[in-house]
This record gives structure tokens, sequence and C-alpha cells, in this order.
């Protein structure tokens, strides 16, 4: 799959719009984050995710860096997410229910974001799995050898099977 065709999704409040619209995405530290800023996520990951480390290999055994996840907004491969379920009905550490009228998808080209030399990782599955790997942008043209689309765009992750 071409780089300029793949896209990575990042799921907000609808709340949320007006803020990025004006400053872009921003991280919580950021001068620009946004002080109403309505998370919809799951509460306990986001703190984990706030101080953990993960190893940058791009798949081999030698670490090449060290980062914190808390440090970069996550964004995801496939739009049926196991989250988007939760945030809808419920469960796991989500404070509240969202109706799905209140949630934008945020579509980014993958192309466009290393075309701009932004800082990005990526990963081979969940972020706070043991077993997931994480690369950096010198593997982005490895792309489609490491991650596997067909999964990610199943129907299975939409409640049907396929």
């Amino acid at each position: 799959m071409d780089l300029e065709r793949i896209k990575i999704y990042r799921i907000t409040h609808i709340e949320n719009i007006p803020h990025i619209l004006k400053y872009g995405i921003t991280h919580s530290n950021s001068k620009n984050a946004n002080p109403n800023y309505i998370s919809i996520g799951d509460t306990s990951l986001i703190n984990t995710r706030l101080n953990k480390k993960v190893n940058i290999t791009n798949g081999t055994n030698k670490i090449i860096e060290q980062i914190t996840l808390g440090d970069f907004i996550p964004f995801y491969f496939g739009v049926k997410m196991p989250m988007l379920y939760v945030i809808q009905h419920g469960g796991n550490f989500v404070p509240q229910t969202t109706n799905a009228e209140d949630i934008v998808y945020i579509a980014c080209s993958v192309y466009e974001i290393y075309r701009l030399n932004l800082t990005f990782y990526f990963s081979d599955g969940h972020a706070t799995d043991k077993l997931t790997i994480f690369y950096d942008k010198s593997r982005i043209h490895n792309l489609n050898e490491i991650i596997d689309f067909k999964a990610v765009r199943s129907s299975f992750w939409g409640g049907h099977e396929t």
C-alpha cells in the first residue's frame, strides 16, 4: 500500500473541534493546550500512558531509544477501534458514555506527517501491551510489512464476523 493512501485516525468529542481548527491537535502539555478539552477515553489507560516508557527497537533486539507514551498523542490505523464501542456504551474506566453524534473522527495522512518531518513513532499493537513492538519513522516505508492492515480493517471490529 502506498504511503499516500494510508491514513491514521483519532476520535474526539465534537466540542473539541473549534480548538483543534484554531490550534491543531494539541498535547495537554502544549502552550496551546485546550483548557476546556472534553475527554472521551478510558481514564485508566490515559493515566497509564502518562508515565509508561517504551523501547523503540524497530523490530530488533537493540534499543534505539526510549520514549514516554504520554509525550505523544495516540492515533490508530483503523476506524473501527474497540474503544469506540466502550466510549458509546460504557465500561472499563470511561467516566461517561458519549453519543455517536458527538464523536468526530480526525483523519491524517501518514505521507504528509512523514513529509513534514514530524517526530512520530508507531507500533504493531496496542501501545500498553508488553508484546507490542515500537518503530521510529525510519521504518515507515516498511509499514505494510509491519502492520496487518487486513486485520485492522476487518469487519470483526464493527461487531460482524467475517
